[in-house]
């Protein structure tokens, strides 16, 4: 079987490209302004449009925020909900304020990610996980951020917005959901670490914490402890 998967493999240098896209992705919040040439943007939203989806549902539709009024809007709705949250974290409310959570107006790109109406007429794959659009269009999400580092442009998630407002600025038809506020560009630097983890927010697990053998924590035999 071993030789098997080797017949299929990528060539060395490939298989580290990949890899290393995947350790330098960052979530980033700071951008320098600049451009994405319409060609480069076409390439990541091809990379994006060819995310496995569940069903071959294709839950994601993309909006392209050109209107500097339309940003700003954008911008306002997520600073509205950036003082929520931060009221929802209690005694963290004060170290959540210091963070900056989006990069709307700095960003040569705004993308918005939204689920489509009808979205319950796919069944296959969905009966019992009906979630599964939206786990979709994160995989279409992670195939943009993935193609747009190895484009060496930086890519920010942003999550802290109010839906129902957001398609109302955007004149989303009934029953679309927005699920993503993707800030695209130029950056001066990538962080050597993520960023929540600079800030001490928080830190990526041990691997070995996440992986259990058979049943429900129990630690797997083999794999990595830290």
């Amino acid at each position: 079987m071993a030789d098997l998967a080797a017949g299929h493999a990528f060539s060395a240098a490939e298989q580290q490209a990949v890899y290393r896209a995947i350790h330098e992705r960052r979530d980033m919040r700071h951008f320098s302004g600049g451009e994405v040439a319409d060609d480069l943007l076409q390439r990541l939203l091809s990379a994006a449009h060819h995310a496995p989806s569940v069903g071959f549902m294709q839950p994601w539709r993309f909006v392209r925020v050109r209107s500097r009024p339309l940003r700003e809007g954008i911008h306002a709705l997520i600073e509205q909900e950036r003082v929520l949250t931060a009221q929802a974290l209690g005694e963290r409310e004060d170290a959540f304020m210091k963070l900056k959570v989006q990069g709307v107006l700095d960003a040569a790109e705004v993308l918005v990610v939204a689920l489509p109406p009808g979205r319950e007429q796919h069944v296959f794959g969905r009966r019992t996980l009906p979630e599964m659009d939206l786990a979709s269009a994160a995989c279409a999400i992670q195939n943009l951020w993935l193609a747009a580092r190895a484009e060496g442009l930086g890519m920010g998630w942003v999550s802290i917005f109010d839906p129902q407002q957001l398609a109302g600025l955007l004149q989303m038809p009934e029953g679309g959901k927005p699920v993503a506020v993707l800030c695209l560009g130029p950056v001066q630097a990538f962080y050597e670490q993520p960023m929540l983890q600079a800030e001490k927010w928080a830190r990526r697990a041990p691997l070995a914490e996440m992986v259990f053998d058979d049943l429900w924590g129990q630690q797997a035999s083999s794999g990595e402890s830290s």
